[in-house]
């Protein structure tokens, strides 16, 4: 399936989103996509660290949206 996956910075005082990149790809699936979109938050030249991901599917409905994996893990905190 096509997906558009976008990478955006969100600004907590009025919820404004400013997309830092766009990739359009092929998956197999939505797990798919998802792996493909952490790889290219690591991997994908930015002019910013983007703090969330949206997937699209091909009709431009959001099918998944989620913090990166980076601001996630500062979440979760230090792991014993």
């Amino acid at each position: 399936m096509k997906v558009v996956i976008e990478f955006y910075r969100t600004r907590l005082a009025d919820d404004a989103h400013a997309v830092v990149g766009r990739e359009t790809v092929d998956a197999a699936d939505l797990d798919a996509a998802i792996e493909i979109a952490r790889l290219l938050a690591k991997t994908l030249n930015m002019p910013q660290w983007p703090d969330a991901v949206a997937i699209a599917d091909a009709e431009g409905a959001t099918i998944y949206s989620s913090v990166t994996a980076a601001q996630a893990d500062i979440d979760k905190g230090p792991t014993s």
